[in-house]
């Protein structure tokens, strides 16, 4: 895998964070991708995209504050529940944005999805969602400890027991995920968060807008997901739950030595393109 280097002032880890890189800018939409849409599937008509919110008018509940982040398809913001007083986060997703059928069918399941695992202390809780003629809006519980990437960036590396206790988080919800048959597709230290600023602060996933329901055997051809974290099974375009693990295994990586695992960049890039 490579010969592993320590990093201590997280330098090379600055230059090379994914939001986004050369090869991202140039194959995909941010760090994280999927394959083109044929223009078949492109669509301009007013859609509905999820089923069963809790209203149209999330102002009347929330009061958004600062924005947390902004990715591909929206914003994310610091809100405030107005009957309880409680800090939430609101993952806004532009209706604009959503420009073919796939784009609005990933939305629709990332709301599936997070209805569907359960409460647990390493996952985002989920809490509800509204959807207007602008946008949809996922509220879900607010962590406020940043991005386990950050803390890497901050450290350069981390010490075996520090990484191992990491890891063990990630695996955990990589088997809560496998055993209510969804495969995450984008794990990366991106996508992971503290809920507080504590050091030994809860570790929780976030972001399940490429997760996928699968069944026991079932294979996937489309390529999706992160390019330093992303499976040689996915290039293949023959996959399954298996491709979180090897995801997990370059964070590990990562955390040990302040660096990722494989440096093939224009490689990797040449394959994206081809696909």
């Amino acid at each position: 895998m490579g010969t592993c280097m320590s990093v201590q002032n997280a330098s090379f880890l600055k230059r090379t964070r994914m939001r986004p890189t050369p090869i991202d800018q140039e194959t995909c939409s941010k760090s994280t991708s999927r394959t083109s849409v044929p223009k078949s599937q492109k669509f301009s008509r007013p859609i509905n995209v999820v089923t069963d919110p809790s209203g149209d008018d999330i102002y009347q509940r929330y009061e958004f504050g600062k924005e947390l982040g902004r990715g591909e398809f929206g914003i994310t913001y610091q809100c405030v529940d107005k009957i309880s007083g409680e800090n939430v986060a609101c993952k806004t997703i532009a209706k604009s944005k959503l420009r073919t059928e796939i784009d609005v069918e990933d939305v629709r399941r990332e709301v599936v999805i997070m209805r569907h695992l359960p409460k647990h202390p390493n996952i985002v809780s989920y809490k509800e969602v509204y959807e207007d003629k602008e946008a949809v809006y996922l509220v879900m519980e607010l962590c406020e400890g940043g991005e386990l990437f950050d803390r890497i960036v901050a450290r350069g590396h981390y010490t075996e027991r520090a990484a191992a206790l990491v890891t063990k988080t990630i695996l955990e919800v990589v088997q809560v995920c496998h055993k209510h048959g969804v495969i995450h597709r984008d794990l990366k230290p991106e996508n992971f968060l503290y809920a507080n600023v504590n050091e030994n602060a809860q570790l929780k996933a976030i972001d399940f807008g490429l997760s996928i329901f699968f069944e026991p055997g079932q294979r996937f051809g489309e390529i999706v997901g992160s390019p330093y974290y992303m499976a040689p099974e996915v290039l293949r375009r023959n996959y399954g739950p298996e491709v979180d693990v090897w995801s997990a295994g370059v964070i590990l990586y990562i955390l040990l030595c302040g660096v990722p695992p494989f440096w093939a960049a224009q490689k990797l890039k040449k394959e994206l393109h081809m696909q």
